[in-house]
C-alpha cells in the first residue's frame, strides 16, 4: 500500500494507523465505537487496540468474543486514560496513531478526513475533529486555547460559555478559529503522529484523567508542532459517557488536580508566588464547591429514581419521613 501525500509511509502489510481505545466499565458504549470503526474504516490499513482497565463488566470478553480483529490488552488494574492509552500506543507500531475515548462514534469518511489534514502539512503534529454530541449540538470541547485565569474563571463560571460569548473571558473555548490551527483539541478524538508522541514522552502518567490532553498540545507546541483543527470530520461523543453525569469524589479529584499539575507546572515558574497561590486557592475553592455540587446530584437522581420506583408500584409520592 502506498502512503497518501503528506502520510508517513507504511511497509507493505503493516497498518498506517494504530487506534487506541482505553475502557472501563463501559461495555455497551465500547460496542458501539468499535462497531462505527467497522462501518466506517479508512481507506489506510487500520489496527485496533482495546486496552481495558480492569473494567470487570463484560467489556474484555465481549472484545474476545466479538471483535476477533482487535488486540486486547488487559490490565488488571484501572491505569487511568494516560497511562492506558501509553501503554496501547507501545503495543502498535503505525506511523499515525488515534487516541480514542469509548463514549464516541466515528461518521462516514471522519476518518479519511481526518488523515488527510496532515496532508502537505508536515509541521501538524495532532488533528482533532467536530465532536458532537448525540442531540446533534457541539461539544464546544473539540478545540481549546491554552486556559488563562482568565479565561478558566469565564468558563467555569459560565460567562464564557454564553452563545456568542468573544474576549478573554471566553478564550477557553476558542470561539475565534473555525478550522485550522488551534492550541488543543479533545482526548476523546486526538490523532497523532507517533514521531511526535514519541518525541513528547506521549501522555504525562501524572495525570491519572483530565487535563492529560492540554498538557500533551502544550509540550507539542513547545516542540515546535502544530494542533489542527479539522471540523469537516465529525465524530459523535456522549459527553460523559464513561463517568456517568455526576462526578464521584475520585474523579473531581483527578480533574482539579490535573488542573494545578498543568497551572504548577506550565505556568507557575514564570508568575509571582501571590498570583500562584492565588491560583491554587481558587483551584481548591472549586474543587470543593464542585464535590458538593457533585454530591447533591447524587442525592436528587437518587431520591427521583426512589419516587419514580414509589409511582410504578402504585404507591404515589414517597413521604418526606421516607425520603429521610
Amino acid at each position: 500500500m502506498s502512503a497518501a501525500p503528506g502520510r508517513p509511509a507504511e511497509r507493505v502489510g503493516d497498518p498506517a494507523l494504530d487506534v487506541v481505545i482505553v475502557s472501563y466499565r463501559c461495555r455497551e458504549l465500547l460496542r458501539g465505537c468499535l462497531d462505527a470503526l467497522r462501518a466506517h474504516p479508512p481507506h489506510v490499513g487500520m489496527s485496533v487496540i482495546v486496552v481495558d482497565n480492569d473494567s470487570a463488566d463484560g467489556s474484555a470478553e465481549m472484545v474476545r468474543s466479538e471483535y476477533p480483529e482487535v488486540q486486547l490488552e488487559a490490565s488488571d488494574r484501572n491505569l487511568g486514560f494516560a497511562a492506558g492509552t501509553n501503554r496501547g500506543a507501545r503495543a502498535g507500531r503505525a506511523p499515525l496513531l488515534l487516541a480514542l475515548n469509548p463514549d464516541t462514534a466515528v461518521t462516514s469518511g471522519a476518518l479519511d478526513t481526518a488523515l488527510d489534514a496532515f496532508s502537505g502539512r508536515p509541521e501538524v503534529a495532532v488533528v482533532g475533529p467536530r465532536l458532537l454530541r448525540p442531540d446533534g449540538t457541539l461539544d464546544h470541547a473539540s478545540k481549546r486555547s491554552f486556559p488563562t485565569p482568565l479565561s478558566a474563571l469565564g468558563h467555569f463560571t459560565g460567562i464564557g460559555r454564553r452563545r456568542g460569548a468573544r474576549g478573554a473571558l471566553a478564550a477557553y473555548r476558542a470561539p475565534e478559529v473555525e478550522s485550522g490551527p488551534v492550541d488543543a483539541v479533545n482526548g476523546a478524538f486526538m490523532l497523532m503522529r507517533r514521531e511526535a508522541f514519541e518525541q513528547a514522552g506521549g501522555f504525562d502518567e501524572g495525570y491519572w484523567m483530565y487535563m492529560e490532553d492540554l498538557d500533551l498540545c502544550y509540550r507539542l507546541v513547545r516542540k515546535g508542532w502544530v494542533t489542527w483543527y479539522e471540523p469537516a470530520a465529525t465524530v459523535i461523543h456522549v459527553k460523559s459517557g464513561t463517568t456517568g453525569g455526576a462526578r464521584s469524589p475520585r474523579l473531581n479529584w483527578a480533574f482539579h488536580r490535573g488542573m494545578y499539575r498543568f497551572y504548577r507546572r506550565h505556568y507557575a515558574p514564570g508568575r509571582s508566588p501571590l498570583v500562584n497561590a492565588a491560583v491554587y486557592v481558587g483551584v481548591a475553592v472549586k474543587l470543593a464547591c464542585a464535590v458538593a455540587h457533585s454530591a447533591l446530584s447524587r442525592s436528587l437522581a437518587r431520591l427521583r429514581q426512589r419516587r419514580r420506583s414509589v409511582e410504578a408500584r402504585g404507591g404515589g409520592t414517597p413521604s418526606t419521613s421516607e425520603d429521610g
